[in-house]
């Protein structure tokens, strides 16, 4: 049974307060990377009483936990009990270096199994719903616990791995599905194939996809392009590995993301500075995870960009809102010419265009100067004549120029994970 959400902040910030208690008594001393890093600091278990005492402890990130790993391989010392405690074995993609490796006991597990029955809940899903999986799980951490959770809940599950795409948009009428769990590079991949199938997706039962993995899902015109191919409901959702399940968009206020608050802590940093973001301005997310006592993580720096809104949500839940859900990362940020640009705003501006297909942008760093060009692959129209529209709509809106490139159709790559259409060239390492 979920534990009904607090209805105002002043019980929430007390239920993180003590949460953050238990997990600093309970990870002290015992597991030896925290001890030597609070200790550093400090800091020590009498040392947080309340939610007010969260700045003493320091940041954590990602640098120091690969440097742990590689000292200590392959775990790392970050393990609040005995390794024959843990089941559960799991990793990060590995995309800006060495995969970190993370462990959970089944406590911790059945704690992030509660974080997606929450976010279930907030999405609306419950009896007679069919949920699927379109991927092969492999070693990543979300797709498994989304896949448990909602077996609890006695909710209908599958998993397509190892199928094509074809095949899994015959699965979602056969059997009846009515929610799919994607990337929303798949969620548009899919509808890609169904198009030149002479599929009617819109004809399928599907009416929610929960979409995560990328900032896609909060991306409007991303979103815009999803919701009418499929004629469903878009929810975004963010998590990490190193963190947990984190967050949900909720039904009535869509185009933002609730942090799961009675199980995380959340801050937003000036990433150079360290001090607090006032709401409203971009700042990095930083999170502490309060149940995953085995494997915790506190105040660990993310590297994902978002902005604060601490206006009421229609929906009347006390936890935070991240306008926008996650706007970018700061590894993925691009300087043009005095220009700080994103992924996402570029993303926004060239899936306006129904006639492209595909996209890629290259940002070549090898000369004095960084150029930036986007591949476009159209579906409709003209090559060379979408690529000057999508070329005048980023200099009109984003204020720099980008050199746009048609090509011919099948020449960009498709992707049912995470998507890669960032490419960056840097000039070759002294």
């Amino acid at each position: 049974m979920l534990s009904p959400t607090p209805t105002d902040r002043a019980t929430l910030v007390a239920i993180q307060s003590e949460r953050l208690r238990e997990l600093v008594a309970e990870v002290l001393p015992g597991n030896p990377f925290y001890a030597r890093k609070l200790a550093a600091a400090g800091v020590d278990a009498t040392s947080i009483r309340s939610l007010d005492d969260l700045c003493r402890l320091p940041f954590t990130t990602k640098d120091e936990l690969s440097t742990d790993q590689a000292a200590c391989p392959p775990y790392g010392t970050n393990r609040s009990f005995p390794l024959e405690r843990y089941t559960r074995l799991h990793q990060t993609s590995g995309t800006m270096g060495r995969p970190l490796y993370w462990l959970d006991t089944p406590e911790s597990w059945q704690a992030m199994l509660g974080c997606w029955r929450a976010i279930y809940a907030v999405v609306g899903l419950g009896p007679g719903d069919r949920l699927f999986f379109p991927f092969s799980f492999g070693p990543f951490l979300g797709l498994w616990t989304a896949y448990e959770a909602a077996a609890q809940l006695g909710l209908f599950v599958a998993a397509g791995g190892g199928l094509s795409s074809l095949a899994r948009l015959r699965f979602l009428r056969e059997h009846r599905i009515t929610t799919v769990l994607c990337t929303p590079t798949y969620a548009l991949r899919l509808a890609e194939v169904a198009q030149n199938e002479h599929i009617d997706l819109q004809d399928l039962p599907v009416r929610t996809l929960i979409v995560m993995g990328e900032p896609g899902g909060s991306v409007p015109a991303t979103r815009r392009r999803i919701e009418g191919a499929w004629g469903a409901r878009v929810f975004d959702h963010s998590g990490l590995t190193e963190v947990g399940p984190v967050a949900i968009e909720c039904r009535d206020g869509p185009g933002g993301l609730h942090i799961l608050e009675e199980d995380y802590v959340a801050e937003v940093i000036d990433p150079e500075r360290h001090t607090p973001t006032p709401a409203g301005d971009i700042g990095e997310l930083v999170l502490t995870n309060l149940r995953r006592r085995a494997s915790p993580v506190f105040r660990y720096r993310t590297g994902d960009l978002v902005r604060l809104d601490t206006s009421p949500c229609p929906c009347g839940r006390p936890w935070l809102r991240l306008q926008g859900g996650i706007l970018g990362r700061r590894d993925d940020m691009i300087q043009v010419r005095g220009h700080n640009v994103y992924p996402a705003a570029l993303e926004q501006v060239v899936h306006r265009f129904p006639e492209v297909a595909e996209y890629r942008v290259v940002v070549d760093q090898t000369g004095d100067q960084t150029e930036v060009v986007i591949e476009v692959e159209p579906r409709l129209g003209v090559a060379a004549e979408v690529a000057a529209r999508i070329s005048q709509a980023i200099r009109d809106e984003l204020l720099f120029r980008a050199e746009v490139v048609g090509v011919p159709p099948g020449t960009l790559p498709r992707f049912d994970m995470k998507s890669r259409r960032l490419v960056f060239r840097r000039p070759p390492m002294p």
